[in-house]
């Protein structure tokens, strides 16, 4: 950047800060709003509430009050960041990510704070832990939600509680549970992507799952080792109840498996011992460029059948997608997704991109603690932590526009894989037969990478995820860059 466009930031930064003007009833917070998002911005070692406010000349109190204190809508503030996403940053095949991340905290008075584990340290520690939404489209990323999760000893304590300020309307509530809430509320402000993914965590809770089905969301998600289910579809039969049987009259019917079916199994188990696998053909597939050369995952997939309830019945089919890294064979990742890879709208390649792409929102949180001061919050209060987090997010999004006009005028777009072409550059190594991952129009150079793979004029939509809800905004822009997450150029 020059003189000149550095100059202009402030500019830039005063008037996308008006934007959120009606969050606050008075002048005096939108000033502090100001004030803390440019101490966010700022060059300071440490962006906690002190530094920040004695660099811009106001007594730290003042600042502390205006995260815990004052009457402003943190909520709306939120909302408006996320309406702000979707009407300039939307794209059909932009790709949302459920995460969490622990922040290290001592003592046992700042809210949720227990010893679990913490994401930071990669073990088990004494922190509080936030759940969040992030959003990819193309080299544009950021966080749209955060939630602080409320552990079920804290929810039941009183005296705690009140002391941390947690609103008596706050339940317990799993990480799950909270991320659905999130992807909900998303949606409701208009919020689309082309499909959902998450680790093992999230996707070993059945509820989560399902719940996403419900709200008409295309995922791919990493389940755990131990899920269980089929990969043909078993037979259901409906037996009558013998209780109506003995009072006479029509008997009431309940849905069971027939003996006949095979017992559901894990997905390890099937990996490795199921026709269905055995003869298939491992496709190789590169990943990422690392330092040490290109990361190749083989893969093999195969339809499944998700065992669900008490009953234990056959849910919808599902595709499961057994990858393993070739240079380490025993390292396995398990994907669940309930696209079905067809070769011409969704690509067994595409699926396998969004399963990989989490490492946007690692990213988001590394330029969030440790260049926005996400994690410096020294505040104990209900409020002022999410209120923190809030506003964390707005300086990140400013950060996000301010890269994406840099990249657009200096002519670095990319563009965004859609689900039927290929996202790791067109290198498709030894694919074996099932799904076409790479379309045969491809250009290769000589030197063995491909060219950048431009989206089509009307790039195909997998299903329900952008027709379920309705969207909210007016206007949304059409070309952004392609993502760099799983691959360099």
């Amino acid at each position: 950047m020059d003189v000149q466009q550095i100059k202009g930031l402030g500019r830039e930064l005063k008037k996308f800060l008006n934007r959120f003007a009606d969050c606050f009833a008075r002048s005096e917070p939108r000033e502090h709003l100001r004030t803390y998002v440019q101490g966010q911005l700022s060059d300071l070692p440490r962006k906690s509430i002190e530094p920040m406010a004695l660099a811009a000349g106001v007594t730290p109190r003042t600042l502390q009050n205006f995260v815990t204190q004052l009457l402003w809508d943190g909520p709306r503030l939120r909302d408006r960041l996320q309406w702000i996403v979707a009407e300039e940053h939307a794209h059909r095949q932009a790709i949302g990510i459920v995460d969490e991340s622990g922040n290290p905290k001592k003592g046992r008075h700042t809210a949720g704070v227990q010893r679990q584990w913490c994401g930071n340290t990669g073990k088990r520690a004494n922190c509080v832990v936030g759940v969040h939404l992030g959003y990819v489209a193309g080299d544009f990323h950021c966080l749209l939600d955060s939630d602080l999760y409320l552990p079920q000893v804290w929810a039941e304590d009183p005296a705690r509680r009140r002391e941390a300020g947690i609103p008596d309307e706050v339940v317990f509530r799993t990480k799950p549970q909270i991320a659905l809430e999130q992807i909900g509320r998303a949606l409701g402000n208009g919020i689309r992507v082309a499909a959902w993914t998450f680790d093992e965590f999230y996707g070993r809770g059945q509820e989560f799952l399902d719940g996403l089905r419900q709200l008409g969301q295309n995922f791919v998600g990493e389940v755990p080792c131990d899920a269980t289910g089929w990969l043909h579809e078993p037979q259901v039969l409906q037996h009558p109840g013998p209780r109506r049987r003995l009072q006479g009259g029509p008997a009431r019917r309940y849905p069971c498996l027939a003996r006949k079916n095979l017992p559901a199994s894990e997905v390890r188990h099937l990996a490795v011992y199921s026709p269905v696998f055995r003869k298939q053909k491992w496709q190789k597939f590169r990943i990422k460029d690392s330092e040490k050369g290109p990361v190749v995952w083989e893969v093999k997939h195969a339809p499944f059948y998700r065992k669900q309830g008490r009953a234990g019945l056959p849910g919808p089919a599902d595709t499961l997608i057994v990858a393993r890294n070739r240079l380490h064979p025993k390292e396995v990742k398990y994907f669940l997704s309930n696209l079905i890879p067809d070769g011409q709208t969704v690509t067994l390649e595409w699926l396998l991109w969004v399963g990989f792409c989490r490492s946007p929102i690692e990213r988001c949180f590394e330029i969030a603690k440790s260049e926005l001061g996400m994690d410096h919050f020294e505040t104990r209060s209900w409020r002022g932590i999410h209120r923190h987090w809030h506003l964390t997010q707005v300086s990140q999004l400013f950060c996000a526009r301010v890269q994406q006009q840099l990249r657009e005028k200096n002519h670095l777009r990319e563009s965004v894989p859609d689900s039927r072409t290929s996202p790791f550059g067109g290198l498709c190594l030894g694919a074996g037969p099932g799904v076409s991952a790479v379309r045969p129009n491809r250009r290769v150079r000589t030197g063995g990478r491909a060219d950048p793979i431009l989206p089509a004029e009307e790039p195909p939509s997998p299903p329900l995820a952008l027709e379920s809800h309705p969207a909210t905004t007016q206007s949304s822009r059409n070309q952004y860059p392609q993502t760099e997450i799983l691959y360099t150029r």
